[in-house]
């Protein structure tokens, strides 16, 4: 918003009221935010941050169990609603927490007379010099229209601008039927995908099943080597684990590329493909590939597949890869939109996920699974927990 209005003051028992209400009203010193709209979004799990209500979370930003980024930290100020009123930094929290964590040395009444001191200024090596609040009105770019032709102009700033996320929508393009086109809902690609991949299983194994196909028929009619139908789950699973390594490699090496800061075309390209996933990573419409476009990149690999492949089994490998394509982009969905369990594997996978977004962007490129970023060395590193420190 416009920076003219006052910050609006809170009182204690107004912010107490609030949270009795469901809403997640939490503050760094005086500055006061509303997660509400946040919670279930929040990496470390929406329970964590409930009960954090009404607290201070300056010394849960700085961790353990985890530090957070320059970005967290530019991402919360998009929800901040006003201060305290002075003197009433004191929010009790709900009595069932006191067992929770206690920050009590930071929340002494500070000495009359001292500033309260921002854990910036006191420590300004471990904030990005780069953290600054995304100000809608003054940014690079305007997103009162479409942003595709804009950020092509934005030349070296563009790979930082891109990497600082915000929570707002994004409009592309102009003509509204190609912005329809570029934005779809999770369920379309299950809706799409989920019936070819079953069709094509049948077609596969049913083929199988004639018991004609043979592996190397075309070098030696001797030695082929028969393939039986109960081959088909192996060559399908095959094809599922080709598909984790070919999605590690398109999001490094593809979305990941670094465009040329001169190229205006390399970097709408890189907006378009994977830019704007990164500039609003919860822009729920902008999460899975639109069928349209996905369609030509799968018909693509099923041409160099039939290539390489005798015909039964290129189209099994394919089908296998295809069942990947689906269960990722599923859970890439999940991820970012998802609550998962603490403890789960998917909880684990979401938290890996945000930290390649808002911290570690040049690593943590496997989305359905970690395995591929252990041999290409671009693991993002396990936190220092509770644990380790003691």
């Amino acid at each position: 918003g416009g920076a003219m209005a006052a910050p609006r003051s809170f009182s204690a028992a107004e912010v107490r009221a609030r949270c009795a209400q469901g809403a997640c009203l939490v503050r760094c010193r005086r500055r006061l935010y509303d997660l509400s709209g946040f919670v279930r979004l929040h990496p470390g799990g929406e329970q964590l941050l409930r009960r954090r209500a009404g607290t201070d979370v300056s010394a849960a930003l700085d961790g353990p169990p985890h530090r957070h980024s320059a970005n967290a930290r530019r991402w919360l100020e998009q929800y901040y609603v006003g201060e305290m009123e002075p003197g009433e930094e004191e929010v009790p929290a709900s009595r069932r927490f006191t067992a929770g964590f206690s920050f009590s040395l930071q929340d002494q009444p500070k000495p009359v007379g001292e500033a309260p001191v921002d854990a910036v200024a006191q420590n300004p090596t471990r904030m990005d010099p780069r953290c600054k609040t995304v100000d809608v009105e003054k940014d690079l770019v305007d997103w009162e229209k479409p942003l595709l032709w804009q950020v092509g102009y934005l030349g070296e700033k563009y790979d930082e601008w891109v990497h600082q996320p915000v929570d707002r929508p994004i409009r592309l393009f102009h003509s509204d039927f190609l912005e329809a086109l570029s934005k779809t809902a999770w369920y379309v690609v299950f809706a799409v995908w989920a019936p070819v991949v079953l069709y094509l299983s049948w077609v596969s194994y049913t083929s199988l099943a004639q018991g004609n196909t043979r592996l190397f028929s075309s070098f030696t009619t001797e030695y082929s080597i028969p393939v039986h139908k109960y081959y088909f789950p192996f060559i399908f699973l095959l094809g599922m684990f080709l598909w984790s390594l070919l999605e590690y490699l398109i999001h490094r090496f593809v979305f990941h590329m670094k465009p040329p800061a001169s190229n205006y075309y390399l970097i709408t390209l890189h907006f378009l493909l994977h830019g704007q996933h990164h500039k609003s990573p919860f822009d729920s419409s902008r999460l899975v590939f639109p069928p349209v476009p996905a369609s030509l990149v799968i018909g693509f690999f099923y041409g160099i597949l039939r290539l390489l492949l005798p015909e039964v089994l290129g189209l099994s490998v394919f089908v296998g890869g295809l069942c990947g394509y689906v269960i990722y982009d599923m859970m890439h969905y999940y991820l970012h939109y998802g609550s998962p369990k603490k403890g789960t594997y998917l909880y684990g996978l979401k938290a890996y996920h945000v930290k390649h977004h808002f911290e570690h962007q040049k690593s943590g490129f496997g989305i359905s699974t970690r395995f591929w970023d252990h041999p290409f060395r671009t693991l993002i590193p396990e936190e220092e927990t509770f644990e380790k420190e003691d």
